[in-house]
């Protein structure tokens, strides 16, 4: 019941009411306090003069907040009436519990009687101390309002529940201990309250005093005492106003202002807001329970975050630690070259310090020696060994003078670290966001009956799971390299459908999928297989090159036509993609839809119009080769250039292999791609044309022409290889 009793206190004197006295507005203040806080107005606001001028409408009227200030809105400290001149300011104080409260202008008069029962200046305004709302006092004063009974029976039961020494209810300041209690008065006094306030003469001598103990509990046997009627103090509350929403008597349904209202009988009434109060706290008390499981779990939060913060700052240290330990040993490393420098440097200068000590001694000694010789006066001795001796003597010389004199090793160290990376990572060492308010998208779902494969193409459609609530911003396909290792990215966007070109004929592959967004990426999609169309693979078989082997039964047999989206825009085409022709007189090319990386492939190109003696070219391109030059002008493209009487190979802009034998219309032009041994010929009418175009051809290649308007060709696909090439690579 601690909680309750700032409900139990008055908001002007900060102790339990004493008396309390329902306003208005539903806000409850202690008698004795309610008359210390009233403010005399003027005679033109005064109840009498708003019925006079027919303005008057209820017994309490509420002054007009425009023209009454009772306090400070910029919390000065100051209370005034705004628009009258000879209103004087008040200062306000504040009440233990912090209200802004307003004292009289003047003391009251000494009086002996209750503070009901004292008289009330005249035209007497009183603001409550709770919500500020001012209202005129008509001629009953404070006898007016209702006594709030039910909160006088809730603050004695309080107070007994507590067990506490009784306190003077008079004490200004700190309540002393009280010694006496007045029956009649129903106030416990202390000592010099009683002297002051309670005097044993005049009408109070023939009051009964007892000891707070015994008052206590008279006060408790003592009858409630029974709610009187405001308007006629002598009457009982019998019944109930429900336009006016209070208490009334029988005189006041008879006479008062309450006859045309509808009433109800006090007791049902009773019974009913009791069971509506209830209901309400019902609703109340489930709040207040989810507000404590709220604490619970914010005390738990607090724990937490103290057991996460001692964990998170042994990882940071451990972090630290292990950044320092490894700057340690690659220290230590440093170091350790550093020493070995220094020991080569000392080995090499030593070394030469021997050296040189070794020659310098034979040197002075081949010095002194030939000084010794020509101190000889035997002229024919000196001559039979001067000749050796000036040799002797130039060569030493000559291998002082090469190089011996100079040190072999610098004292400098050629060493300089770099440690300009490593300091600015130290700088740019900083936290990251481990989690993310905002969820990732979920998993996409592969749709298997619309994933398939053609030659060594292969098409994947994926889809939101029907319940994500999560939007996906882009996905992000993967697939293996066809050989089971490492996944890469091949598409990124915002499409649920790709199709991936170039892959390897006869080879299994991996796929799978992701979505992401802002906040991160989703899980990976189930991993789907996908098999390409079986293609030629010298290396999957088991027999050698140099045995017979039938190349028709490994060449890879593909359907593929030319490709409008990459080829250049004055190419046309017709007969499903699978003849062109152009609308330029410059060469354009045009390249096929399939590309290769391995495996045997033919495929053939019959000329349906020759004019003119131009010189189309046939052969392989890289997917970025130029579109608007001749075949072969780059170094992304291998070609034959042909007329009507000879042929070329060309790559890079580098002509090679003119060979004899042009074309026609009506003419076949072959090229055959072995990427098993990685060259590229061409055939002219069933017959090879020159030696091997290329060698040392690998990576991925689509199939390509350059034409002008005079020529047009067509393309066949999934063909044989020819015979003279199947014999040659069998007797390999």
């Amino acid at each position: 019941m601690e909680e309750m009793e700032e409900e139990l206190k008055c908001p002007v004197c900060g102790s339990f009411y004493r008396e309390p006295i329902i306003l208005p507005c539903s806000h409850n203040i202690c008698q004795a306090c309610a008359r210390n806080i009233l403010v005399q107005t003027p005679e033109s606001e005064s109840p009498q003069s708003r019925r006079a001028s027919g303005s008057g409408v209820s017994d309490y009227d509420y002054l007009d907040l425009d023209k009454m200030s009772l306090y400070s809105e910029a919390d000065s400290g100051y209370g005034s009436y705004g628009g009258f001149a000879s209103a004087p300011t008040t200062p306000c104080q504040k009440s233990p519990n912090g209200v802004r409260v307003f004292p009289p202008a003047m003391p009251p008069p000494a009086t002996h009687l209750s503070p009901a029962l004292a008289p009330v200046p005249r035209n007497s305004c009183i603001t409550c101390p709770q919500c500020h709302r001012s209202l005129i006092l008509d001629d009953r004063g404070l006898r007016g309002f209702p006594k709030n009974r039910v909160l006088e029976g809730v603050i004695d039961r309080y107070q007994q529940s507590k067990a506490a020494a009784l306190k003077c209810q008079l004490c200004e300041k700190a309540p002393k201990e009280a010694t006496v209690m007045c029956e009649q008065c129903d106030v416990f006094y202390c000592d010099p309250c009683r002297l002051r306030c309670h005097p044993p003469r005049g009408p109070l001598a023939k009051h009964r005093l007892v000891p707070p103990a015994q008052g206590r509990v008279s006060r408790r046997l003592s009858p409630r005492k029974v709610s009187t009627c405001t308007d006629h103090e002598l009457e009982n509350h019998s019944m109930y106003c429900v336009q006016c929403k209070m208490p009334v008597c029988y005189q006041c349904l008879e006479e008062g202002k309450h006859s045309s209202h509808e009433v109800k009988a006090l007791g049902a009434m009773w019974k009913l807001h009791k069971n509506q109060l209830s209901q309400a706290l019902n609703g109340l008390s489930d709040r207040a329970k989810e507000a404590k499981e709220f604490l619970v779990q914010l005390r738990n939060m607090v724990q937490q975050i103290q057991e996460n913060s001692v964990e998170f700052e042994a990882c940071l240290v451990a972090q630290c630690d292990a950044l320092i330990d490894a700057l340690n040993r690659r220290k230590a490393q440093l170091l350790a070259r550093v020493n070995k420098e220094h020991e080569h440097k000392l080995k090499v200068v030593r070394d030469q310090i021997s050296h040189c000590t070794v020659k310098l001694r034979q040197t002075t000694g081949l010095m002194e020696y030939c000084l010794e010789v020509i101190k000889e006066n035997d002229p024919s001795g000196f001559l039979q060994i001067s000749d050796a001796l000036i040799r002797r003597v130039h060569l030493t010389e000559d291998q002082w003078g090469k190089g011996t004199l100079t040190p072999r090793m610098t004292t400098d160290f050629d060493l300089s670290l770099d440690n300009s990376p490593l300091l600015q990572s130290i700088h740019q060492l900083d936290f990251v966001q481990m989690k993310t308010s905002s969820p990732v998208p979920a998993t996409p779902i592969l749709q298997l009956e619309e994933c398939c494969t053609h030659n060594n193409s292969a098409t994947l459609s994926w889809k939101q799971p029907p319940l994500s609530t999560v939007p996906a911003e882009g996905y992000i396909l993967e697939l293996d390299d066809g050989n089971g290792g490492q996944f890469r990215e091949v598409y990124v966007g915002k499409e649920t459908m790709c199709t991936v070109d170039g892959l390897h004929f006869n080879s299994t592959y991996n796929a799978r999928i992701k979505a992401f967004n802002k906040t991160g990426v989703s899980q990976y999609s189930k991993t789907l297989v996908l098999q390409t169309s079986e293609g030629c693979n010298f290396e999957a078989q088991s027999a050698p090159y140099s045995q017979l082997v039938d190349i028709k039964k490994l060449l890879a047999v593909a359907w593929f036509a030319f490709d409008p989206g990459s080829a250049h825009s004055d190419i046309i085409f017709s007969n499903d993609n699978l003849t062109v022709t152009c609308s330029s007189y410059d060469d354009r090319v045009v390249l096929g839809k399939t590309g290769f990386s391995k495996g045997v492939h033919y495929w053939e190109l019959t000329v349906d119009r020759y004019d003119n003696h131009p010189d189309p070219a046939f052969g392989v391109a890289r997917a970025n080769v130029m579109k608007d030059v001749m075949l072969g002008k780059d170094d992304k493209a291998w070609a034959m250039y042909v007329d009507n009487n000879r042929s070329w190979f060309m790559h890079n802009n580098s002509h090679t292999n003119r060979t004899e034998g042009g074309i026609t219309k009506g003419a076949t032009i072959g090229v055959l791609l072995d990427l098993n041994r990685k060259n590229l010929t061409f055939f002219i009418n069933d017959d090879q044309q020159g030696p091997i175009a290329f060698e040392n051809v690998e990576g991925l290649f689509f199939p390509a022409v350059s034409l002008n308007r005079n020529v047009q060709v067509t393309l066949h696909t999934g063909l044989p290889v020819p015979d003279c090439y199947s014999s040659r690579a069998s007797i390999a």
